[in-house]
Formats: structure tokens, sequence, C-alpha cells
């Protein structure tokens, strides 16, 4: 599978397409855009790479992570992906707009397809499981691509951190134990697809991330 990575708003928020070589289906992950630009350059990306969105998924619903689902719900007839558990942020979207500062507008909005533990979807015919890994929010998920060896992790792991745990519903015990127990299990070369920053692996966060 592909992947390609699109940093957007003042939150430097990685949102994801990944992609199928021979489908051209494709899933939009955390699309963060608050622009028309950043909207624009996500757009022209899937018309030149011929693709049909099949999947927008949001790994948890804090504003950053969600400026752009109304978007790509309307642009291409999709519904949201997400953990139940999140639902409460996804209702006080404009709440969390306010608290931010962003200068944009945005409403609230919740789940229509619940994301739960152990599920499996698929992006053409490669698997791509659900792993919860609540802590950073009550409804956070990773999404694990066992054949192509990626797992996208939101913001529970990021390279050489972890996720804050001061927003409503956040738990550093609860974190910890996700990433040890859902993540850190995953194969050493597994690249981590974080929320913000730049890419790292199972393997490096085992041996050198501070918090763990």
């Amino acid at each position: 599978m592909n992947v390609s990575r699109f940093t957007v708003n003042p939150f430097g928020v990685n949102t994801y397409v990944l992609w199928d070589e021979d489908s051209r289906e494709a899933a939009i992950v955390d699309p963060g855009m608050s622009t028309q630009a950043e909207r624009e350059a996500l757009d022209r990306f899937i018309q030149r790479e011929k693709l049909t969105p099949v999947h927008l998924i949001d790994t948890h619903m804090h504003v950053d992570h969600a400026l752009g689902n109304l978007y790509i719900k309307e642009r291409y007839g999709l519904k949201l992906e997400a953990s139940k558990d999140d639902e409460f942020l996804g209702k006080a979207l404009r709440n969390q707009a306010r608290m931010f500062g962003l200068p944009v507008e945005v409403a609230d909005h919740a789940p229509e397809i619940y994301l739960s533990d152990g599920d499996r979807i698929y992006v053409g015919k490669e698997p791509v499981d659900v792993l919860a890994v609540p802590g950073h929010s009550p409804g956070s998920i990773a999404l694990y691509a066992p054949e192509s060896s990626f797992v996208i992790t939101g913001d529970a792991l990021f390279r050489g951190s972890i996720g804050r745990t001061d927003l409503p519903g956040g738990s550093q015990s609860t974190l910890i134990n996700s990433i040890r127990t859902r993540l850190l299990t995953l194969p050493d070369d597994t690249a981590v697809l974080p929320g913000h920053g730049p890419e790292t692996t199972i393997g490096a966060e085992k041996r050198a991330n501070p918090y763990l």
C-alpha cells in the first residue's frame, strides 16, 4: 500500500492518504485541512493519482485532526469512521476550536461508522487493523497495515515522545499502557506514522523513547 502525507493547519497535523496501487481505492486519515489551499492540494493529489476515496477515518476527534471532515464527507460522499468513545469530542468541536483560539469555523459532528478494537477494514485488497490506544483521548485508535508494515498512531506515539494527556478524557497511565501493550508489541521494523512530526519505527521507540 502507498502512503502520502500532507502536513496541514497551524498545529502541523499529518493528514494521510493510504492508497492501493491496483484498485486505486484510498483512505483519508485525519483530514486537518483548515484552508482552501490545503483542501485543493489534497484534491489535486487525488485527481492526479486517479484515486477513489472509500474511507474517511479519524484516529481521534480533537479539532486539529477533524477540521476537514465535513469537506471530505461532502466532496467524496463518505461517512466518518471513528471510535464511539470520542463522539463527545466530535459534538464539542466548536468549543475545542474556541479553546485553542483557532480562527476557523467548524461544525460539531459525530462519527457515522464506529470503529472498535479488532475491526479490520480494507483499502483495495489490503487489510488495515484497528487498534484501540486510549489515553490521549478515550477513543484514540491506531491503524496497522501488517502487509505494508506501518502503523498510523494519531497522537498516541511520536518520535521520542507520546501524546499529551491533559485534555478531557486523557490519562497518562492509560496511554502508556496502550502504547506498551498495543503498539510496542508490533514488529520492530514497523514504520510509525504519527499525527504530528516525523516518522519513526517501533524498534526505535522501544530503545530510546524516554517516556516508555
